[in-house]
């Protein structure tokens, strides 16, 4: 899930933190897991599945791989059992740790049946999906989905189209809101905050914005997203 701090900055008191779903006991127990249907076509356009992370590089000779992770917290995405891989394969993650760097969303994992670095390879940029009904409902108006960020129309108070939403990246301060503008160029972080981010209308597709006027201003170096 997504949840949007209250204050002018990404961190607050009762903040929203970009997460797919909510991690509570529920989530920690694999004993009464339903075995997941894997006979799925397109994971990516369906929408009762929520994208979870995507496999990277492969790490090393023995089979561990990097892993970008889209739940709150990074590790949390180990503790909802087998995933359901782009391709429809079952993916069960058996180890997990932070990768390092400066991206605290990746991970290097292991996964249950790929032993050394040629299996690693081959799930290279492999999503990875789980039922959007195994996440649990939101706990308050303020909390959605990440997935269902991605791709929304973003206009400004007035009403002006300023682009789209094109990713919803975390550098460890705080979610931001990636904006690709309509006019097309480079893309710009907006702080995912009730400040800057004051109405969210995800059922029409679109969000509202109150961006500073220099939004789509040449800055300077901002946090590489590292690549997984």
């Amino acid at each position: 899930m997504a949840r949007r701090p209250g204050g002018n900055t990404p961190h607050g008191d009762g903040g929203r933190r970009a997460r797919p779903g909510r991690i509570g006991s529920e989530a920690a127990t694999s004993a009464h897991r339903p075995k997941l249907d894997v006979d799925i076509a397109l994971p990516e356009t369906d929408p009762s599945l929520v994208r979870m992370g995507e496999f990277g590089r492969a790490h090393g000779l023995n089979g561990e791989v990097r892993l970008k992770s889209y739940t709150g917290d990074p590790q949390a995405i180990g503790a909802y059992g087998p995933l359901i891989g782009g391709d429809g394969r079952r993916v069960e993650l058996t180890d997990l740790r932070r990768a390092g760097g400066a991206s605290a969303d990746l991970l290097v994992v292991r996964v249950k049946g790929v032993a050394d670095r040629t299996g690693a390879e081959a799930l290279n940029r492999l999503a990875l999906y789980l039922p959007r009904e195994r996440l649990g409902i939101a706990a308050d108006e303020d909390e959605f989905f990440t997935a269902d960020l991605v791709g929304l129309t973003v206009i400004d108070t007035a009403g002006v189209v300023l682009g789209t939403v094109a990713d919803v990246p975390n550098y460890g301060g705080g979610d931001l809101l990636e904006i690709k503008p309509a006019l097309g160029g480079a893309t710009a972080l907006l702080p995912f905050t009730k400040t800057f981010v004051p109405t969210l209308q995800i059922a029409e597709g679109r969000i509202v914005v109150d961006p500073p006027e220099d939004l789509f201003a040449p800055a300077g170096p901002r946090p590489p997203d590292e690549p997984i």
